[in-house]
This record gives C-alpha cells, structure tokens and sequence, in this order.
C-alpha cells in the first residue's frame, strides 16, 4: 500500500459537479492498493497518518500529529500511486489491486481510520477533482512495503 500524504489548510473532492468531501486543517492522504495488501498493511499506513509529527507546536516545529491538533482527515483511493514507469513511457498497473480486492481494502483502512475520529472520501472508482491548499508544503511518501 502506498499513500502520499499532504499537509493542507483546506482540501475538497468533487464528482459530477458536486462536493463529496471536504476537510479544512488535517491532511489529505491519497491511496493506492497493492494486490497483496492485507491487515498488517492497513495498520501501518493508518498508525503512519495518524502519527505523522507534521504539524507545527507552539515552538513553529513539526511536532504534532493531525490527531493531537484535532484535525481532518480527507481520503482518497488512487490505484495510479501503484502505476511502474520504469521501463518505458506507459504506467504499467500490475502490482495494482482488481477493484472488488481495493475497495474491500480501501474500505478496511476507512474504518480503521475512523476508529480515532472522523473520515471524510471521495467516490471510490469515480473520475473525481481533487482541490487541496498544500501547506508548507508538506508532503510525505508511505509505503508499507518501506520500499521508500
């Protein structure tokens, strides 16, 4: 499992027109699933994103969590973070889940999230528009394989 997660003042998805999620202070995490994923996987990136020291303390020092500044949080399912360019020009998406696997998945990591406060989605297999205001920026790469 991969996620790209991203500190932001503000973040919104909409699909067809219409506002499905939206977050003011937190992170968006962008998510793509492996077709191998499973329990041990949805822990790690769910415990990563809740943990993330990312947020500034009263020092100005990334120190706090997005749970510790009470945050939200705004997750969205993107197979193509598992997209291979390294052979090529064209994203190979073989290490990528078969939909009816990522959604169960998908769905896991959700519900483990929203074990320690509230989730906010887009559409699961939907052409969605994602808006974020990315603050700092601060951007962080996760993979539970720790590949990087």
């Amino acid at each position: 499992m991969r996620a790209v997660v991203q500190r932001v003042s503000r973040a919104s998805v909409v699909v067809e027109g219409k506002v499905v999620g939206a977050i003011d202070t937190g992170l968006v995490v962008l998510v793509g699933i492996a077709h191998d994923d499973g329990p041990a996987d949805i822990e790690y990136i769910a415990s990563k994103v809740r943990e993330l020291r990312i947020f500034g303390d009263d020092a100005g020092r990334m120190n706090r969590s997005v749970k510790e500044i009470d945050g939200g949080l705004l997750v969205v399912s993107q197979f193509t973070l598992m997209g291979d360019v390294r052979k090529g020009r064209r994203p190979s998406f073989d290490a990528a889940a078969a939909p009816e696997v990522a959604r169960e998945v998908f769905d896991k990591l959700l519900a483990r999230l929203r074990l320690d406060g509230p989730v906010s989605t887009g559409t699961f297999q939907a052409h969605m528009s994602v808006e974020l205001v990315n603050d700092g920026p601060v951007t962080i790469l996760l993979d539970s394989q720790r590949l990087f």
